[in-house]
């Protein structure tokens, strides 16, 4: 006889880490629970045709034999399994188990079946299309930007999607060099082509040419966000073996996050399964269907990792397919501040009713600088309303900040903003698209620009060039350059920032070799606007002498001299050139450089 099966179904539904016992309509999950209590409270045994009704009344698996709410499957199981068994006589496996002190027949040896057929599914699915990536890359030394930093070797994960396109992460292939990829079961490297790269969103294509490798290939589907609590599995190579590696885990939270490798906040799932390196690419595979790509972890804390969700996946590939390329998120170019306090509140004359958030700064070069003030109030966006913490309703009752709906949008998108400003609601209809920052927060796949001038080295500022300063390098880096990284906002299109990074000690500028990393900020008394601005003050100098004004300090050379001297200590030093070859002009060529050099 079946025992407290409704309260022992209720006990594993709290207890049990594997499935999701959240469905889409818990009215009707209730109701086949109840009936299951009804049933055992009466000593009866469930029929075929009960169960079957019981069945039917949830919603429809995702794939034949796994359902995409767990608790279906798991009643179900349960429920044709213990019929069984009691109608033999006996429990599979030797008889019944006890939840929370209540007798079950066999409920969690269900659920292990259950989850290791939804493991082994994985690992089908998994076989024919997840591959291993090897990547030779290279990084550039920003405090010497002329060279490169040691070669070194890495592993990632990757999975085929349609299109015989390579799904993986940005930084599995950052600053590569050279890429290869293996099928599972194979011992054969095939050579790859990054297509494109997204490093805002840890995304990257790579297309392999040699057809044999596409030989007994089937691409993955995308799927949807899973919901919480729903069990995903995690597919990839992770370092410590050379096989395929298959993890379990529970959605925990679906929020926007930091992607920590593009320093950009999107949304992401997190699972409380490990990530570790080498799983970075592989899929996150929910029934037969992707619903992530595993991205980074949680350092410090054990079994928390993170995926890049379905949505994100589908705005990076179907901004490759329109454009060929990379084109990235959109932003409105707004910092906005909660107004959950009462007084904040009265003082901007906000109903009982009105909710939203405050605008305290907008970026010049965003085209919501033309039409939203500092101090507007921004009630809703595309008709959603946005709460007084900055937050929108997502999918029942969750909430996300409603930066998530901005970075959704394709560029150049209008979107519907309604704000309240001095007391009256007015609309707008704002363009969206990518913006750049004053300060480059990365700088992947290039190399970086400088310009040296008799021993004075120049490049912009970026966030790279503070990263050489290593793992904390917001407190050892020099504050003032750090504030300016991540606090200016550019004023015009194609500004940088400009710093003498160094000084390369010769005889022409003695007396200078002490200064470093200070902003250039005029060159013979004109604003610098960039890296090409500036050489072009330098190199189209009239004047016996060329003046460079930084922070509170003033470099005086003479002119003549000072080409002399950026001949001879590029000679010295064995720098190839003295300009980077984005700062090259369309009628130079480097050889042309290399001989005005030599002619010095």
């Amino acid at each position: 006889m079946i025992v407290g099966i409704g309260t022992a179904v209720r006990a594993a539904a709290r207890r049990c880490p594997f499935d999701s016992f959240r469905p889409r309509n818990p009215l009707i999950a209730g109701h086949a629970v109840d009936r299951l209590a009804a049933a055992a409270a009466a000593g009866r045994i469930l029929t075929h045709r009960e169960r079957d009704k019981l069945y039917h009344s949830w919603p429809r698996p995702c794939s034949a034999g796994a359902f995409k709410y767990g608790t279906a499957a798991f009643l179900y199981s349960a429920c044709s399994s213990t019929s069984r068994s009691e109608e033999n006589g006996q429990g599979e496996n030797g008889g019944e188990g006890a939840i929370d002190g209540v007798k079950t027949t066999n409920l969690e040896s269900s659920l292990r079946k259950n989850n290791f057929s939804e493991a082994y599914s994985a690992i089908e699915l998994a076989l024919d299309s997840v591959v291993k990536i090897f990547t030779l890359s290279s990084s550039p030394n920003y405090f010497l930007p002329w060279v490169n930093k040691v070669d070194r070797e890495s592993t990632g994960s990757g999975f085929v999607i349609p299109g015989k396109r390579i799904l993986t992460n940005a930084h599995v292939v950052a600053d590569h060099i050279f890429v290869l990829v293996r099928k599972h079961g194979s011992s054969t490297k095939y050579k790859a082509e990054v297509q494109a790269v997204g490093h805002e969103c840890d995304l990257a294509i790579l297309v392999v040419e040699d057809e044999k490798f596409w030989e007994d290939i089937n691409p993955l589907e995308l799927g949807d966000v899973p919901f919480l609590q729903e069990a995903v599995a995690v597919v990839g190579y992770p370092q410590g073996g050379d096989n395929i590696s298959v993890t379990k885990g529970v959605v925990s939270r679906v929020e926007p996050t930091q992607y920590v490798h593009g320093a950009s906040q999107l949304l992401a799932i997190q699972i409380d399964a490990a990530i570790n390196p080498g799983n970075s690419g592989g899929p996150a595979i929910m029934g037969d269907k992707v619903v992530g790509v595993a991205f980074q972890n949680l350092s410090g804390a054990e079994n928390i990792g993170y995926i890049i969700p379905v949505p994100v996946i589908r705005h990076f590939i179907a901004g490759v397919e329109e454009s060929g390329n990379y084109v990235g998120f959109c932003s409105m170019g707004l910092s906005c501040q909660p107004v959950k306090n009462v007084h904040l509140r009265n003082y901007f004359r906000m109903g009982p009713e009105c909710t939203g958030v405050l605008v305290t700064k907008i970026n010049p070069l965003s085209d919501a600088y033309r039409m939203l003030r500092i101090d507007d109030i921004i009630l809703s966006f595309d008709g959603v309303p946005i709460a007084n913490d900055g937050t929108i309703t997502f999918r029942n009752n969750e909430r996300i900040t409603f930066d998530h709906l901005v970075s959704m949008k394709k560029p150049n998108e209008t979107a519907e903003v309604r704000v309240l400003r001095n007391g009256e609601e007015i609309q707008f209809c704002i363009k969206l698209f990518p913006l750049k920052p004053l300060v480059p927060v990365h700088q992947f796949d290039k190399l970086p620009s400088y310009y040296i001038f008799a021993g004075l080295v120049f490049t912009p500022l970026t966030q790279p060039y503070l990263h050489e300063y290593g793992d904390d390098w917001y407190n050892s880096s020099p504050r003032r350059l750090c504030e300016k990284a991540l606090r200016k906002l550019p004023k015009r299109p194609g500004q940088q920032l400009v710093i003498l990074s160094r000084v390369l000690m010769d005889d022409i500028n003695i007396g200078y070799e002490g200064l470093a990393e200070l902003q250039v900020k005029k060159v013979n008394g004109v604003e610098v606007e960039n890296m090409k601005h500036l050489r072009q003050l330098v190199e189209d100098n009239s004047k016996e002498s060329v003046r460079f004004d930084l922070e509170n300090t003033v470099i005086v050379l003479d002119y003549k001299l000072a080409k002399i001297a950026t001949c001879r200590i590029l000679k010295h030093r064995r720098i190839p050139s003295a300009v980077s070859s984005d700062l090259i002009n369309d009628d130079e060529s480097p050889h042309d450089l290399k001989l005005a050099c030599l002619s010095c």
